[in-house]
């Protein structure tokens, strides 16, 4: 087992790059059921802006939004590819993420796979793992305070980017 150094994929200006540029976001895993971890991340997204493209071949409809079985379905092309799926999975969606040209690969808690990551990176997408999306937008566009709570600031960054 090898011992994958999770600070490169964790680097806070990436992270608000790729938060700050997206508009798509596709959410691979996203289930139906209300109560589930990736539902949430889902609603939370489109009530910030983002269109929100599922991707769960079990599901026809969520969120409004009409279902894809696999990212080679979609549409459009998508800013970020979102991973709610079992660690083993992500070479095969990052791989997926590569053929549809999205610009960042990032995948959830507890979602590490290095192989993956690879995949996304020789290609040139941005790599974001095992950070939850919602929770790093909340950190970055100001709804959060580092202790959890609505600070009511509209933003946290001072002038851009840090």
């Amino acid at each position: 087992m090898t011992t994958i150094d999770l600070s490169r994929y964790q680097d806070a200006v990436t992270i608000q790059r790729v938060l700050l540029s997206a508009r798509t976001i596709a959410i691979v895993g996203l289930s139906g059921n209300a109560l589930r971890a990736s539902n949430f991340v889902g609603v939370y997204l489109q009530r910030h802006g983002y269109r929100v493209i599922p991707v769960n071949p079990r599901e026809s409809e969520i969120l409004g939004q009409r279902c894809y079985a696999s990212l080679l379905e979609l549409p459009e092309r998508v800013d970020i590819v979102n991973v709610f799926r079992a660690s083993s999975a992500v070479p095969e969606i990052a791989a997926q993420a590569v053929a549809i040209g999205a610009g960042c690969l990032w995948t959830q808690f507890g979602v590490i796979n290095e192989e993956g990551a690879k995949i996304a990176e020789q290609a040139g997408l941005a790599v974001i793992m095992d950070r939850c999306i919602k929770v790093e937008h909340a950190r970055y566009v100001g709804r959060m305070h580092w202790l959890g709570f609505n600070t009511d600031r509209i933003t946290s960054v001072r002038g851009g980017l840090q």
